[in-house]
């Protein structure tokens, strides 16, 4: 039975716009992670299934998150197959991320109540996922298409909901860029938790100040 239901998590996203992308080997390590980015303010984690004991892991950090991040809507990207789709939903994924689309993964996903979120690089790979019953896709690698091609599609279709993974820098420049471009939310990997801010005391403080900067662009905050 999901935690939360699409819609709650669709109103997480759009609430809380900068969603870690994340894998560690190491379940208290990535306990620690998500507690970091949880007390700076986040509350959209996505743990990827990049390594053998991915599964493992994410069963671990999804019981970590019941008890001590309640708020928190943790999710499984990297997401290729609609067997992959099964396990991780079932260890407690509270939604799915693909880097690309894949129609079978999201059958699996809206037969178990749990928001499906593929990706396209390109305006009709977006729309297509539309169609197939994404209510947020994800725009990946934003690093090859720029914030000029999300202020391009917008114009359009203004009402895509798109998640940008990829070639976003926790910076205010290039948060700034993509948020003005028209993005619902960003996803953030590596850059994210390089240098100090691999110490989870030192990603609380980067993340509440990212928060920060994201706020303006809220709906409900603007």
């Amino acid at each position: 039975m999901p935690v939360f239901s699409p819609k709650e998590i669709l109103d997480l996203v759009i609430n809380h716009p900068i969603v870690p992308v994340f894998y560690h080997p190491d379940a208290d390590h990535a306990q620690a992670i998500v507690q970091a980015c949880y007390d700076g303010g986040l509350r959209v984690f996505e743990f990827t299934n990049r390594g053998d004991k991915a599964l493992s892991v994410f069963t671990q950090l999804a019981g970590y998150v019941r008890k001590n991040c309640p708020e928190m809507a943790l999710g499984i990207g990297t997401i290729l197959t609609a067997d992959d789709a099964r396990k991780f939903i079932a260890a407690g994924a509270d939604f799915v991320v693909q880097p690309v689309t894949t129609p079978t993964v999201g059958d699996v996903c809206r037969v178990q109540g749990v928001p499906w979120m593929p990706a396209g690089s390109t305006l009709n790979e977006i729309y297509q996922a539309t169609l197939l019953g994404a209510d947020l896709v994800k725009v990946f690698p934003g690093n090859v298409v720029g914030p000029g091609f999300i202020k391009a599609i917008k114009g359009p279709m203004p009402s895509l909901k798109l998640m940008v993974t990829g070639g976003v820098e926790p910076t205010s420049e290039s948060l700034n860029a993509w948020f003005k471009a028209g993005v619902t939310a960003v996803g953030i990997g590596s850059q994210l938790f390089s240098g100090d801010s691999a110490d989870p005391s030192a990603l609380r403080d980067r993340v509440a100040a990212l928060v920060q900067i994201v706020t303006p662009y809220i709906p409900q905050a603007a």
